[in-house]
Order: C-alpha cells, then sequence, then structure tokens
C-alpha cells in the first residue's frame, strides 16, 4: 500500500563500511489472509554480505521486491541511508535502483536481446547521456569482471544456466551499485556451477567493496559466502548472527532448518 506524504529528499552517500546502511523495521505483510510477515526486525551494514535463510514461502524474495519498490508493505518502514523507503512514489524509486542491483533466480534475461543488449539496458535507462562507444566499453567491463569476455553477441539460448547467471550479475552490476540483492543465486545449478557462483558472489565484495543481501535455503552457499545469515521463520528474523554463531545455535527454528540439512550440508562440505 502506498502512503500519502511529501516528496522525500534524496540524498544519498557513500556509505562507510560497517556502517547501518538498511534497516528493515517492525515490517508487516500480507496477501489476503496468508501473513508473510509480523513485526519483522533486520539490520545490514555496508560492506558486509548478509544471507537471508530460510524454507520454501517463508518471505525471502518478498523482503528484497519490498526494498526495491516492487512490493509495498502493509505497515513497518524500511530506512535506506535513513530514508522510509516505504513512503516513496514510484518516482522516487529510479534513484534507489541506481544504487541497489537485483540478480533475480533465472537471470530474468531478455532472450530477443543478445549479451551484450542485455547487459546495456539499464544503462539506457539510467545513463542515456552515455555515447555508443562509452556504452559497448562499460558492456565488455562488465562481462569481463564476470569472466565472459568477448560474448555480447551471444543469444541467451546459446547459453548454459551458469553462464546465463552470470550475464545477469553483469547487467546488474553495469550501473556500479553499491547494494546487490541475489535471489537464490544457486537454486537448480550443478555443485560445480554452484560453488563457482559462490565465489563470483565473494569475488563482487572484493573487486567492487559492495553490499550483498543473498536470499537462499542452500546452507552451503550460506555458509560459504555469508559474513552474517539471517534465519526467516514464523513471519520474523529468529535469529541473526555469524555462521559460526548460527552453527551453534540453540533457537529451535535455527537447530531445525539446520539438522534438517546436515545429511547434504555434510558431504558436500568434505568434497570441497
Amino acid at each position: 500500500m502506498r502512503l500519502s506524504a511529501p516528496r522525500p529528499s534524496l540524498e544519498f552517500h557513500r556509505p562507510t563500511p560497517g556502517e547501518e546502511l538498511i534497516h528493515f523495521e517492525h515490517l508487516k505483510k500480507s496477501f489476503g489472509p496468508k501473513r508473510v510477515f509480523d513485526d519483522l526486525e533486520l539490520s545490514v551494514n555496508a560492506g558486509e554480505t548478509l544471507v537471508v535463510i530460510g524454507g520454501s514461502g517463508t518471505g525471502k524474495s518478498v523482503l528484497l521486491k519490498c526494498l526495491i519498490g516492487l512490493l509495498y508493505p502493509d505497515a513497518g518502514r524500511i530506512l535506506f541511508q535513513g530514508q522510509d523507503v516505504t513512503r516513496f512514489r514510484e518516482e522516487d524509486f529510479f534513484a534507489v535502483r541506481r544504487l541497489v542491483a537485483m540478480v533475480f533466480q533465472g537471470a530474468a534475461l531478455f532472450d530477443s536481446l543478445t549479451v551484450g543488449e542485455n547487459v546495456a539496458y539499464p544503462l539506457r535507462e539510467h545513463f542515456p547521456e552515455l555515447s555508443p562507444e562509452e556504452l559497448s566499453q562499460r558492456v565488455a567491463e562488465k562481462l569481463a569482471l564476470v569472466n565472459l569476455p568477448g560474448t555480447e553477441g551471444m543469444m541467451p539460448a546459446d547459453l548454459s544456466g551458469g553462464m546465463r547467471k552470470r550475464v545477469g550479475l553483469a547487467r546488474a552490476i553495469a550501473t556500479n551499485p553499491e547494494i546487490i540483492l541475489w535471489d537464490e543465486p544457486t537454486t537448480g545449478l550443478d555443485p560445480v556451477t554452484t560453488q563457482s557462483i559462490n565465489a563470483m558472489i565473494n569475488s563482487m565484495k572484493e573487486k567492487l567493496g559492495c553490499t550483498s543481501i543473498v536470499v537462499t535455503h542452500d546452507m552451503v552457499s550460506a555458509f560459504a559466502v555469508g559474513d552474517r545469515i539471517a534465519m526467516l521463520a514464523n513471519r520474523r528474523i529468529v535469529q541473526a548472527g555469524t555462521p559460526e554463531e548460527m552453527r551453534r545455535s540453540t533457537v529451535p527454528e535455527v537447530r531445525a532448518f539446520l539438522d534438517a540439512r546436515r545429511a547434504e550440508l555434510e558431504p558436500r562440505e568434505v568434497a570441497s
């Protein structure tokens, strides 16, 4: 639900590593009779990779979509550098979406566009002043960054699942975002490709210094990339902590979630 409010002053600064960048405050969200969030609280610090875990249907992806205005919460606030985005109009999110990029679960590439055209798409929207030469250079740089140099002329249908994920990431980072949102980045991928995606998430933090929020139910990935892990269950965050703190957790929902995945987790960890 969009709230009527004075137009906000959209002034964002480059965050200092460690400072609170995003705060989900008393968030509530329902779809008809189904309650998804009930007084949800969660903070994200600049420069960290925060992994949100939870079972299917718990609202992990909904959390990301509320942050960038694809969905609106029913109550509560989402503070982005101190500004409440739940009160933004659609046009106000333009500034936010230049700073926040989302890598969708299925890569969400335009099948009728080439790889280069897919990566260039957000640049044409957010930076119309770029010349064709500057556009081509930026596209080439981002494709090289995700280890896909020279693929501009390929079509999405010619790509493997892992390559499509990489093109989706190249498109996401084309605008040099401060924050990358990863929606189930390893779902449906084989173990080798999953490992490469995990390495890519870590690489983006090292190369770009960006903040990442990763939603997943894959605990191998969660422990491989997360500086902190937050567990979403029973319509709220039941615990957030370092990977080691989560491994030792005695919170019933966390313990049950980890124990249910122990059989799949341990053999893959040994193999790696």
